[in-house]
């Protein structure tokens, strides 16, 4: 079954690559929603109304940029984008969700922004994060997927294996410099759950490819690869 992906997205640069990574991984099978998360309602049914308008053109404008008109779009109304997300997510049986790294953030390297560090805490769904200029890459390459797995479950590797399957590429546990990191949560987590070790945080944050943090115990299952643009 196609894992249901969230994409946030609000036009900035650092969340076009989180729409390229999400084109990765759509690649592999991830059926993808874009989501927009406003931090505001207007009184006036007037302003409500553009402010509507302009959410939505906004993730027109995502779409575009992925090539693919007909991806599904949703609007969240959140003071908290990360809040907003994981409501989204428990709505909709999201698997995954992605995210680009903080904004401040060097090229080529992983930093995980205020909203997805919330959900490496505890969030519903697992958590894929892009490096910085992810997107400068128009057809980013994943030959080598590494996997940082905790002992007692085999969630990581066993998506590992999955997209491995699918994107023709080979898994590693030994390689410095891989083209996407698998990593699995803490074995206290509840069973789902993303939670990563101090370990796990420090490697996320030494990435310079991306890094798929996934829940304890839940293993991510690819369908068969589709076309994307």
């Amino acid at each position: 079954m196609a894992p249901n992906t969230i994409v946030s997205y609000d036009d900035t640069l650092n969340d076009h690559d989180a729409l390229m990574l999400g084109r990765v991984l759509a690649s592999a099978g991830a059926q993808l929603t874009l989501a927009y998360v406003r931090h505001t309602t207007q009184s006036e049914r007037s302003r409500e109304e553009l402010e509507e308008h302009e959410a939505q053109a906004l993730l027109e404008r995502g779409a575009r940029w992925l090539d693919d008109l007909d991806v599904a779009r949703r609007v969240v109304v959140s003071a908290s984008t990360g809040e907003g997300l994981k409501r989204l997510a428990e709505q909709e049986g999201a698997d995954m969700i992605v995210f680009g790294s903080d904004y401040r953030t060097a090229a080529g390297h992983v930093a995980p922004g205020r909203s997805a560090q919330a959900l490496l805490e505890g969030g519903p769904a697992a958590l894929a994060i892009a490096p910085a200029n992810y997107r400068s890459d128009r057809t980013p390459w994943i030959g080598t997927i590494g996997v940082l797995a905790v002992p007692g479950d085999d969630a990581a590797i066993d998506t590992a294996r999955e997209l491995a399957d699918r994107l023709g590429a080979r898994v590693t546990r030994d390689e410095p410099r891989v083209d996407l990191l698998v990593v699995g949560s803490r074995i206290e987590a509840p069973k789902g759950r993303v939670m990563v070790t101090a370990l796990a945080q420090n490697a996320i944050e030494n990435a310079t490819s991306p890094v798929l943090v996934v829940g304890r115990g839940v293993p991510l299952r690819f369908a068969a690869p589709v076309a994307v643009g």
